[in-house]
């Protein structure tokens, strides 16, 4: 039987990462992975939908030429093109990936794994061919798949999840989207901008729940004003399947037609046919229980990523890993915290955000400072023609400590890793607002915020 000194099942944006980080500490490490490595974010999620939400952006910039005096005419969507270049996108890096396993060393087994007890994992091929493999750690790395409605048939056809709805090989005239959080919200920014008909339908008071209530309102408004339907406080009471639609009935009465539903309404962890109960790893709601750094209820054994819960991220899923392995390998590393994690949406305009809205920094007792900054004032953003949306940052008044950063505009991805390094090194207002920002850059609108907080913004 081949010993390891670290086996990973799953080579998601955790797995793969804690394996390069397990190689690089000379450990003997291997992989296991049935599908694609890269798991679902490179091959059914972060990465192709970007690719897809890149050539939306490119549409829309097209057809806006005539703004900046460039006139452009016969513009055509090759539909099948564009999603073949996102699969392509992904199939790369998944490549990229294997290469990246053989670079460092680290022997990919593809097949399925499970535990057979807290040191040895079955792994089973697609031929069905099972080999038993003996390692000193383990770390579970399964991921997450879509949250389905128990009492709604989803046949991939009508009733779809992201999966199907990034590779569709027609695109819909009309599509129904059940969930804005940040995967509804970008499926819909894709699709509305080629023309289909799109409903948002969120059982929340506001899409985009999780973010601090004025960016989901603006969002909210600037998807109205792009035509499309927003249901928000509105429960999905069943699917009604038609030869060519679906009828959505809502708890209130009220009913939505369309072509297609895309249900987004989160996801479970994958713990099923691992052999969890086998080892006694504890599990909570489809989520393995683990301390803060990455260990589960068997000292040996870890999880990292999606399958412990939210927040359900690939930055959250790869930082995971290596404390796991900086961990096991005793290395005394700092234990996970989850309090300056970003959060990121790429639709138009991109939402971003780190720390606590203005609603839970009230609740937690905090007395704050509010600047708001809209792009509108920004000659960076008059230029490039991107001047939606705005930057809002909350400070606690007595020490000046940001408590958090939310920013809905152009680059708002990007933009927002200032923000989380200054409150990583715990800067204050004044030290954020007196560093000297490059002119002109969307940046500026960070410390003009953080000016109105104070009574200080020069340019509004």
């Amino acid at each position: 039987m081949k010993k390891y000194d670290v086996l990973i099942i799953g080579g998601g944006p955790g797995g793969y990462v804690a394996a390069i980080r397990s190689s690089q500490l000379g450990k003997k490490t291997a992989i296991v992975e049935a599908s694609q490595l890269g798991g679902v974010c490179l091959n059914w999620g972060c990465i192709p939908t970007k690719a897809l939400l890149q050539n939306a952006h490119v549409f829309n910039v097209v057809n806006n030429a005539n703004k900046f005096g460039i006139e452009v005419s016969g513009v055509k969507v090759n539909w099948g093109k564009m999603i073949k270049r996102s699969r392509d996108v992904a199939k790369r890096l998944s490549k990229g990936i294997e290469y990246l396993m053989k670079k460092n060393n680290v022997d990919y087994i593809p097949a399925y794994g499970k535990l057979v007890n807290n040191t040895t994992i079955e792994t089973e091929n697609l031929e069905g061919k099972r080999t038993q493999f003996k390692a000193e750690s383990i770390i579970i790395a399964t991921g997450a798949r879509p949250k389905l409605f128990k009492s709604i048939d989803l046949d991939g056809k009508q009733i779809i999840t992201s999966k199907e709805a990034m590779a569709l090989e027609k695109q819909p005239k009309s599509l129904a989207i059940i969930g804005a959080g940040a995967i509804g919200v970008e499926f819909a920014h894709f699709y509305n901008s080629f023309g289909t008909d799109v409903t948002l339908i969120e059982a929340l008071p506001n899409i985009l729940p999780i973010e601090d209530e004025t960016i989901s309102k603006e969002l909210e408004k600037i998807f109205k004003k792009n035509k499309m339907k927003i249901y928000t406080g509105s429960q999905v009471k069943n699917i009604e399947k038609r030869r060519s639609e679906v009828i959505i009935h809502l708890e209130s009465g009220e009913t939505v037609i369309a072509e297609k539903a895309l249900i987004s309404i989160g996801v479970q962890g994958n713990v099923e046919a691992l052999g969890l109960e086998t080892c006694k790893v504890s599990v909570d709601k489809s989520c393995i229980q683990v301390n803060e750094f990455m260990e589960t209820s068997v000292p040996n054994i870890y999880a990292i990523g999606d399958v412990t819960g939210p927040p359900w991220l690939a930055h959250v899923a790869s930082a995971e890993g290596i404390t796991a392995v900086d961990h096991l390998a005793g290395l005394n590393p700092e234990s996970m915290q989850y309090n300056n994690i970003p959060g990121c949406t790429y639709c138009y305009p991109e939402v971003a955000s780190v720390g606590l809205t203005e609603k839970k920094a009230v609740a937690k007792g905090y007395k704050i400072k509010v600047g708001t900054f809209p792009f509108k004032g920004l000659g960076k953003a008059m230029a490039v023609g991107e001047t939606d949306g705005f930057v809002k940052v909350i400070y606690d008044a007595k020490y000046g400590e940001m408590l958090g950063c939310h920013i809905i505009g152009a680059e708002a991805t990007n933009l927002i890793s200032e923000a989380v390094i200054a409150r990583s090194l715990e800067s204050t207002l004044h030290a954020v607002l007196k560093t000297i920002h490059p002119h002109p850059t969307l940046s500026e609108a960070i410390m003009e915020a953080t000016a109105d907080a104070i009574g200080e913004a020069i340019h509004i």
